[in-house]
């Protein structure tokens, strides 16, 4: 494994852009490929603890009623802290709905500050009371949600967490997010011995188990905490058989850190993006995820030993010159140990993957319109970023304004270009996008995608099904807070 951080040109690639390195066939797939090293035999699962999977919540005849109550009180890292969690654990409950189904939730707002709960990824209505971001539940109040899934909805992996304007970041580097995936039990596309959750946060504790609030240049750089947890645990240890095919469901979870996963003396399998499948099977040496990205892996071990799941160094940016700050971009420093696979006992045969998935097309509709959207940073803001401003388009967020306004049913090509000399990751609620590249075909169906420094992607997007506002931004969730967010109004 190299020390040395990837660049931010070959995590396009790494982020699944396009075809290079996706699998022909089935040969050779999620195989092991030599021993672990001496290096990281020590560091991961030094908890001991194996990895747990949250509480799942699951519906019953087309309904998931569930309560989410979030409040202070967790236990993480195997100490009790006063993180924020829902219903008491972080993360809180997997919540489990098929296509078709109803998502009532209650939220229960028992923390010091306003919130509210945005299902991320899932294509749904932004308007009244379903993922709209303009709700406000204030401490003590509670929110009835009803989130209608359309009955086409893609099977896969998402997540939710508070999106509460200029407390986003704060909320959920406390601890507030959960596993949502969508479908009913074992998908027959890809066939799995364990279908495991792997939400990966970030958070910093003081000695007394309190969150630690960031200072302003922790905010301008996006905060990344001291400890790296898997499901609220330290390199907790993940068990195999030989031969057997795990599915892991990784989400990144963290506030402004992007994850470069490689496992130890294993390549990947990648079948899934921000919880839509890949055209095919694609094998990687490293899967980098950008704020809010996930990615679902197939890993089938060939040999006994103990692997260690890592991030490996990935360079952000910095501030550039900027009223004489130069710190350097973090996650720059050595590869982070988040969790182990421990591989152990008789050898398990595991069924053939197919060559290729059910990923959805790219439409080929024509686009009604070309937009170019500018994320910038610069000296001169007037708001929460302490005279830099973190701005799209020349603005900072106004939740009242209309920055875009587009017409239901229509089909959209948007240029993001960033401007700025740090890595931004462009997310945009409701409506998935695809990422274009030199060959349009290549394009994959995602939500959040990230826009190197002084670089741009370009994304088509199709606006079907929901009219209504929403909003769109940095997932570097310190940069949203700080004004990196606008609005667009889908109108019939």
């Amino acid at each position: 494994m190299s020390g040395r951080p990837i660049s931010r040109r070959q995590a396009l690639a790494l982020l699944g852009l396009g075809t290079a390195g996706v699998a022909a066939g089935t040969a050779g797939w999620a195989a092991g490929a030599g021993a672990p090293t001496d290096r990281n035999r020590a560091q991961p699962g030094a908890s001991g603890e194996r990895l747990r999977q949250p509480q799942v919540a699951a519906s019953r005849g087309g309904v998931l009623d569930v309560t989410l109550t979030a409040a202070p009180g967790a236990r993480l890292a195997g100490r009790d802290t006063s993180a924020w969690a829902f219903n008491g654990t972080c993360p809180g409950p997997t919540l489990r709905v098929r296509p078709g189904d109803l998502l009532r939730a209650r939220l229960i707002n028992h923390i010091d500050q306003p919130t509210n709960l945005h299902t991320h990824g899932l294509h749904v209505s932004p308007q009244g009371n379903s993922d709209n971001p303009f709700v406000t539940v204030e401490p003590g109040d509670s929110f009835d949600y009803a989130i209608a899934v359309p009955t086409d909805h893609p099977t896969g992996t998402f997540w939710y967490h508070p999106h509460h304007h200029g407390t986003v970041a704060d909320q959920i580097f406390a601890g507030l997010a959960g596993a949502l995936l969508v479908g009913g039990g074992p998908d027959p596309d890809v066939p799995v011995t364990d279908d495991l959750v792997l939400l990966v946060t970030d958070i910093t504790l003081d000695g007394a188990g309190r969150v630690a609030s960031p200072n302003m240049m922790a905010r301008m750089m996006g905060r990344e905490g001291e400890l790296v947890l898997v499901n609220g645990q330290h390199q907790p240890v993940i068990t195999a058989a030989p031969g057997a095919v795990q599915r892991w469901r990784v989400i990144n979870g963290c506030v402004s850190r992007v994850l470069a996963l490689r496992l130890e003396g294993h390549r990947v399998t990648q079948v899934a993006l921000d919880g839509v499948f890949l055209p095919a099977p694609a094998d990687r040496d490293q899967v980098v995820l950008a704020p809010g990205n996930r990615a679902d892996l197939l890993v089938r071990p060939t040999r006994s030993g103990r692997y260690a799941l890592v991030s490996e160094p990935y360079d952000r940016g910095s501030l550039g010159m900027m009223g004489g700050m130069t710190d350097s971009g973090p996650s720059a420093g050595g590869p982070v140990t988040l969790a182990a696979l421990a591989v152990s006992g008789a050898v398990t045969a595991s069924a053939a993957l197919p060559a290729r998935l059910p990923a959805p097309s790219i439409p080929s509709d024509s686009v009604s319109r070309r937009r170019q959207i500018t994320f910038a940073m610069g000296m001169g803001g007037m708001g929460m970023g302490g005279g830099m401003a973190f701005t799209i388009d020349r603005r900072t967020f106004d939740p009242g304004r209309d920055d875009q306004t587009v017409a239901l049913g229509t089909t959209e090509e948007w240029t993001v270009v960033n401007t700025s000399p740090m890595d931004h990751a462009f997310h945009l609620h409701a409506w998935p996008f695809h990422v274009l590249t030199s060959a349009p075909a290549a394009g994959v169906l995602q939500d959040v995608v990230l826009v190197p420094a002084r670089s741009s992607v370009r994304l088509r997007i199709p606006f079907t099904d929901y009219p209504g506002r929403s909003v769109y931004h940095c997932h570097v969730l310190d940069h949203e807070d700080l004004g990196m967010m606008a609005t667009v109004n889908v109108r019939p």
